[in-house]
């Protein structure tokens, strides 16, 4: 077997390995919270020693932010947009609300427990997660951006503008989990709050 077979097998292994730790960590985090899941217990649910850990994440910061950038709306979003150049505002708008909603009620229990214990968080964590939610409306922003610049969009900042329409919906969502409220009627919210924010941003 070759040098380049060899290097190709461990780096397979390693990036098996690297998966298995995120997931391990999604889970327990999501379970017990940021400070309550330990990295011995996130190497163990993966099947490694936390020695193993440690080679992949030098830290329990950096296997959070890692979380965070690899199983939040940031990637769906960043993976979505390409997607938006071919169809119109209306139905961009709706693409993404659905998008962002289903990420939400996918990582439900994440952000539930991630809300009640943020105040408890070390000053270097809480700076992953404002830079994760920073990002995400930076690239929205980017998308209203665009339109604004090829004269489609009236003038507004694009950031608060993205702020604003994922407020909305993550207005709902809290609220809908909050109050455990049926979503039958998802479709005609989402349709409403779409409609009332494209009134808003065209010219």
């Amino acid at each position: 077997m070759g040098q380049g077979a060899l290097k190709t097998g461990r780096s397979d292994k390693t990036g098996v390995t690297r998966q298995r730790l995120l997931e391990a960590g999604l889970k327990l985090i999501s379970a017990r919270g940021y400070l309550g899941a330990t990295t011995k217990e996130i190497a163990k649910k993966a099947g490694v020693a936390e020695l193993t850990l440690f080679r992949h994440f030098p830290s329990k910061e950096l296997l959070f932010r890692e979380i965070i950038q690899s199983y939040t709306f940031l990637p769906a979003l960043k993976g979505l947009l390409p997607e938006l150049k071919g169809v119109g505002y209306r139905e961009a708008l709706l693409l993404i609300a659905g998008r962002f909603l289903g990420r939400l009620s996918e990582r439900r229990d994440l952000i539930r427990i991630m809300n009640s214990e943020m105040h408890l968080y070390p000053r270097k964590v809480k700076d992953i997660y404002q830079n994760f939610i920073g990002g995400v409306y930076r690239t929205l922003a980017s998308y209203f951006k665009d339109l604004q610049d090829r004269g489609l969009l009236r003038e507004f900042d694009p950031e608060y503008g993205a702020r604003a329409f994922l407020g909305m919906f993550f207005a709902y969502f809290t609220v809908r989990e909050l109050l455990r409220e049926n979503s039958s009627n998802e479709e005609e919210i989402i349709n409403e709050f779409v409609e009332i924010f494209i009134r808003g941003t065209t010219r």
